[in-house]
């Protein structure tokens, strides 16, 4: 049976800060049972205060330290630091990645044979305890591994874990790269009305509250997405001609696009690390 006891993580920035911070506040995992590290000494003092935990500047001592590996370094720094730890890491230890475009095959080549590892896409709404993350196993995590991480990153919001590696590219079109997108929308709408006259801010706040009950509605939902949007969109009702207006601009096809394209760019971006 693996030990998850001890968690380490090899960067900390602000997703990884936003996962400590969620283990402690949720009470997961306590101050004493983690640990980050820092690429450089200046600030260190500050960031072991913000995070409420030990930094350190040693990799190898945090490896030899933890029984969970997170890799949240930037992506053009993960190979130098496999390299670096590859020594430490037994098949007794899970290495967990945030990287983006870095994959699992990737980083098992560089680190010992049968090497566990899991990779995670997160995105930044876990900073609130609001992330959404998707998760895939690599060729040696077993399902313990799956579950432990996957109960781990619940700690800051929800998880999926999905069928294939193949599928992490799509989790970052949609979450990762997801807020953005409604960043987008929520603002067109608050601008939308300020241009009929409405105050910016008003508008705004509106728009905002007006997602966040939706969205709320739809993750708590016992109908289908379609049968919400029907219970408001009544027959002859102004809402109806809002509905109309979208799929007379098929926004369907156009969110499809704006995903399609997100994939492949993320697709792209693994292929060439």
């Amino acid at each position: 049976m693996y030990r998850y006891e001890n968690i380490g993580f090899i960067g900390s920035g602000k997703m990884a800060g936003a996962i400590i911070k969620g283990l402690i506040k949720t009470g997961f995992r306590t101050r004493e049972n983690l640990l980050a590290t820092k690429s450089l000494p200046e600030g260190l003092k500050e960031k072991s205060e913000e995070l409420g935990i030990d930094v350190i500047l040693d990799n190898k001592e945090l490896v030899k330290k933890s029984d969970v590996i997170f890799l949240a370094a930037k992506p053009n720094q993960i190979i130098g630091i496999l390299e670096e730890i590859k020594p430490f890491v037994t098949q007794e230890k899970l290495i967990v990645s945030v990287a983006a475009g870095v994959n699992t095959f990737k980083i098992e080549n560089n680190l010992s044979e049968k090497s566990r590892v899991i990779r995670v896409m997160p995105n930044t709404p876990a900073l609130i305890g609001e992330g959404m993350s998707g998760m895939v196993g690599g060729k040696y995590a077993d399902e313990a591994d799956i579950n432990f991480v996957k109960e781990l990153l619940s700690q800051i919001g929800k998880c999926v874990v999905v069928d294939e590696e193949s599928q992490i590219d799509i989790v970052t079109a949609i979450s990762g790269s997801g807020p953005a997108f409604y960043y987008k929308v929520i603002n067109g709408i608050a601008r939308a009305g300020e241009k009929l006259g409405m105050n910016y801010e008003k508008a705004l706040m509106l728009s905002i509250q007006t997602a966040i009950g939706s969205a709320k509605m739809a993750l708590n939902r016992d109908i289908s997405m379609e049968q919400l949007v029907s219970n408001v969109a009544t027959k002859g009702g102004c809402t109806a001609v809002g509905i109309d207006t979208m799929n007379e601009y098929d926004t369907e096809k156009l969110f499809y696009e704006v995903i399609k394209n997100t994939t492949e760019k993320a697709s792209a971006l693994g292929r060439g690390k």
